[in-house]
């Protein structure tokens, strides 16, 4: 001990001045686990109160408001199925105006609406869905021509946020899209038990529309599972058998070294750089057809591969170096060794990061949206060169629209986008903990 340094005795451990700093170091942790402590509690304040918003607005989403009518299938809008061939009759009943229908049926309920401008604003009272529904009934079942039923038809999109409370009633005419004769209607309606709050399977599916109450979210459900399945055909083989090269085949050099940044750099690189990669090289040279899962599942494949190839590589390297050791002194091959023994083991850690990939390329919505992948498309996609498109994107589109019935849609639309990233999240964390293996 050099002359300098100062002994410390036994007896300076409880000296005033050691007791004061002692009790600094405590009183400083204190302040560390205070502060770690109030930061989660603030996180999980803000998320639960994102998801209980989202959730408040979502749910709404999933129901919708009918209306009760007695529908007269007129023989005379309809035809007669007794005496037309079912072909002929079929023509017919999808060239009927059901308008015609929908209308005589609010006549009779209403029969003091007499001008034409009152007679349209009742009209509006029900969606424009409904003339689908009604002839879908017909066709379904003919022997309906000539009956009055009861038919619960689809609300406009004003009826319904009024049935859900969105529009105030209270409110002075001129604040409120429902005009107090609409207002009116729609009390008498409610007080004969013609409206209610139901399920709506249409949400579920059927594609976009520009109509609140007829949107639903099967086509950019059917988009997002074609492009990830073409994600997951490129994107898999080509990360995992990169990885195995550089692990095990590669030989160590500054190529390697070169390649190995470069890819490390890649997962850092914005999302919207791969869409602009598709947009030049899949539509500007290749000439793929636009807004295609095709195209989409391409762009994303460029997009996951960095994270599918640094998984696929930790999960390579952490199988103990003796697991090769001992099948090469088996006299396995190169192959064999890499194939048989390493990459079985590694398959929970590789499968892990492929499945946490795609859960973030379902999630994407930028590079779609260079791709064209933003288009207005009602009609479901039958496969990967149909147009198309997504759920994150989907959600983008009515996120966008002026009606106030797409907000809930939106947030209806973000809980099973979140239901399938949970689902898919946790699937990763059962491969992992089944196939997992300590030494």
């Amino acid at each position: 001990m050099s002359d300098n340094a100062k002994e410390i005795k036994p007896t300076d451990w409880h000296s005033p001045e050691m007791n004061a700093r002692i009790k600094r170091r405590y009183r400083k942790e204190k302040w560390f686990k205070g502060l770690g402590f109030t930061a989660v509690i603030l996180a999980a304040m803000f998320l639960v109160t994102l998801i209980g918003r989202i959730a408040g607005d979502g749910l709404y989403g999933f129901v919708q408001t009918s209306i009760e009518l007695d529908i007269p299938f007129e023989e005379s809008i309809l035809g007669n199925p007794r005496e037309m061939s079912k072909a002929d009759f079929e023509e017919n009943v999808r060239r009927a105006n059901m308008l015609r229908i929908i209308d005589a049926s609010l006549q009779g309920h209403f029969p003091d609406v007499k001008s034409r401008r009152d007679r349209r604003e009742l009209l509006r009272m029900v969606s424009t869905g409904a003339r689908a529904q009604i002839r879908d009934m017909v066709l379904a079942n003919p022997s309906l021509v000539g009956t009055t039923e009861r038919v619960r038809l689809l609300a406009s999109d004003d009826v319904d946020q009024l049935r859900k409370g969105r529009i105030d009633a209270s409110e002075p005419e001129a604040n409120r899209k429902v005009k107090d004769k609409e207002l009116g209607w729609y009390q008498k309606l409610k007080e004969e038990g013609r409206v209610s709050l139901n399920f709506h399977t249409t949400f579920l599916t059927s594609g976009d529309s520009r109509d609140p109450e007829l949107a639903g979210i099967w086509g950019a459900t059917v988009g997002s599972a074609l492009t990830l399945l073409v994600t997951l055909a490129i994107a898999f083989p080509i990360g995992v058998l990169t990885a195995i090269y550089l692990e095990e085949f590669a030989p160590k050099n500054r190529l390697t070294d070169l390649i190995e940044v470069n890819i490390n750099n890649l997962a850092a690189v914005p999302s919207i750089v791969f869409g602009l990669l598709g947009l030049a090289v899949f539509l500007g040279v290749m000439h793929l057809p636009r807004s295609a899962p095709l195209v989409g599942g391409l762009t994303l494949a460029l997009m996951t591969l960095p994270t599918i190839i640094i998984a696929s590589r930790a999960s390579i390297k952490a199988v103990p170096p003796s697991i090769r050791d001992a099948a090469r002194g088996l006299g396995a091959s190169p192959m064999q060794v890499v194939f048989h023994h390493v990459v079985p083991l590694a398959m929970p850690g590789i499968l892990t990061g492929t499945i946490i990939g795609m859960a973030q390329a379902l999630g994407e919505t930028a590079p779609l949206l260079m791709i064209g992948m933003v288009a207005f498309i009602v009609d479901i996609p039958g496969g990967v060169t149909d147009a198309a498109t997504a759920l994150p994107v989907q959600i983008f589109l009515w996120a966008d629209s002026p009606e106030r019935a797409f907000v809930e849609k939106t947030s209806a639309a973000i809980l099973v986008l979140l239901t399938f990233l949970i689902a898919m999240n946790g699937l990763a964390i059962w491969l992992r903990q089944k196939f997992e293996q300590h030494w």
